[in-house]
């Protein structure tokens, strides 16, 4: 048994057909404590008395002969010849000639396998479950680093403030003495929107919330890894975002450092259930 990443959960077992009712209840045991993955699961069987008696599927040969008829009539039609079918070779066609299980035992050996494949089940569990928490500590640091990435943005932002005033009024001022005549108010809206277009407050906000929320996130248990993928997006639009609006090599700097952090957990991420 083992298992891979996956957006949801896809269950893929090999097991004997022969035993009535196996897949079905190794699929109830197995989603009991998986909910997203793409888990295999194979079981072969050998007994010891092979000597079960033969079963001749007689709606098999039937659709087997049907289908030879029909090539030799089409054969014939075009003049090419074919060679005789033997009994052999109708009874190699997969299907035709079964071995029949004792049907007296299929219940029993069920619940024998079943009863022993608990254990694996267990320590199957027990190995995601430890892999989680080794998951969410490192969840954790990398949270922590997408903090300090935002503080070090915020206190830059603010240290900017009064060197992006300056500007604005140096700018201001070219263009008033360039200009006879100028609207104030269509220079104040203008001034406005450069002013929202440099600000990048919201976005640090935003960016701190969703650590707060990935953080509950993962304190709650349970399978969040659908939600935690969900909220790397919109950690990576504010980090787009950031870059885009910072105009200074420095916040830009942060703000590509913070893409990289979030990029890294988005990679881990995806091993969560």
């Amino acid at each position: 048994m083992r298992s891979v990443n996956g957006r949801g959960l896809d269950l893929r077992l090999r097991v004997p057909d022969w035993v009535n009712g196996l897949e079905a209840a190794f699929r109830k045991s197995i989603g009991a404590i998986v909910t997203r993955g793409s888990v295999t699961l194979s079981l072969r069987l050998s007994r010891e008395d092979e000597g079960g008696s033969l079963v001749l599927n007689t709606d098999r040969l039937q659709s087997v002969l049907e289908a030879v008829r029909g090539i030799e009539a089409e054969a014939k039609e075009r003049g090419v010849s074919l060679a005789h079918n033997s009994a052999t070779d109708i009874l190699s066609v997969k299907g035709v000639l079964e071995v029949s299980a004792a049907e007296d035992d299929t219940a029993e050996l069920m619940a024998l396998l079943l009863e022993n494949a608990e254990p694996m089940l267990a320590a199957f569990d027990d190995m995601r479950r430890s892999e989680g928490r080794a998951l969410a500590q490192i969840l954790s640091d990398q949270l922590t680093e997408i903090e300090t990435l935002v503080c070090q943005a915020g206190d830059l932002a603010a240290a900017r403030l009064d060197e992006t005033a300056a500007n604005l009024r140096r700018n201001l001022e070219r263009v008033l003495e360039a200009a006879n005549e100028i609207d104030e108010q269509r220079v104040a809206q203008e001034l406005a929107m450069i002013a929202v277009k440099m600000d990048v407050t919201e976005e640090l906000d935003r960016t701190r919330a969703h650590v707060a929320a990935a953080r509950e996130l993962i304190g709650q248990g349970g399978p969040v890894g659908r939600k935690l993928d969900f909220l790397m997006q919109e950690f990576n639009r504010e980090a787009n975002t950031l870059c885009s609006k910072s105009q200074n090599t420095e916040l830009t700097q942060i703000g590509l450092a913070l893409k990289a952090a979030i990029d890294q957990m988005r990679e881990q991420v995806q091993n969560v259930e």
